[in-house]
């Protein structure tokens, strides 16, 4: 059986391109890291988003800060997998037993995945300013920005394979992409995480959504993983 909605290979390469970008930043931002490199900007750019005259205050109106605690809980183990569950029911009722398979590897083995790094690096959290929300794990890299990466890209991809229609296929990249960008962003304006740790967070994500792409791309190929538009 083939997949008529299969990954073109220009696609499947800029894919791969994609992922190897993002390892080559992991390890550079890693490499700062374990350096002390990054501590300077780290902390301005943090600083850069508190008010001048109590770090206590961040800019921008008040609604922004529950705003960004809304925003960045997409990125935290309770939503991920309330997202995670609802796309495996809706796989297990289309019968996708193999693709509930890869779906279910691919996010838990990202968050094993982070905690691995976490630990790994050790890295204390942002303590020249307040937290505006408690996060006691180790910073680096960000798990909330990781794990987001991984499941909205992954969840981007999938629904687009589902249309044919070009703008349709980016509509559902634009809003992945949104929202890795903005629970991201939401990490580093609670003050829980350096900028650092974020963009290391966004880089482990792709790889890893990268890898378990190209890994379940690999199995449908060989027959083993059936397409998501099998009947």
């Amino acid at each position: 059986m083939t997949w008529r909605f299969q990954f073109p290979e220009r696609t499947f390469l800029l894919a791969v391109l994609a992922g190897c970008l993002s390892l080559w930043i992991f390890i550079e931002v890693a490499d700062e890291v374990r350096e002390g490199e990054s501590h300077a900007y780290d902390e301005a750019i943090l600083r850069s988003l508190r008010q001048p005259a109590d770090p206590a205050l961040p800019i921008g109106p008040t609604w922004l800060r529950e705003a960004s605690r809304d925003i960045t809980a997409l990125g935290g183990g309770t939503v991920v997998t309330l997202v995670t569950l609802a796309v495996l029911g809706f796989l297990l009722l289309r019968q996708k037993f193999a693709l509930m398979l890869v779906v279910l590897i691919s996010t838990a083995g990202g968050g094993l995945l982070s905690g691995v790094l976490k630990n790994f690096f050790a890295r204390e959290r942002p303590s020249h300013i307040p937290h505006l929300m408690e996060a006691t794990s180790p910073s680096f890299p960000s798990g909330h920005s990781m794990l987001a990466a991984i499941v909205y890209l992954t969840l981007g991809a999938m629904l687009g394979r589902i249309t044919q229609r070009r703008r349709e296929k980016y509509y559902f990249l634009v809003v992945a992409v949104a929202i890795v960008i903005l629970v991201g962003m939401s990490r580093m304006y609670l003050g829980v995480h350096f900028p650092t740790d974020v963009l290391a967070g966004w880089s482990a994500g792709i790889v890893w959504a990268v890898f378990c792409a190209s890994v379940a791309r690999w199995l449908q190929q060989k027959g083993q993983v059936e397409p998501p538009d099998a009947t």
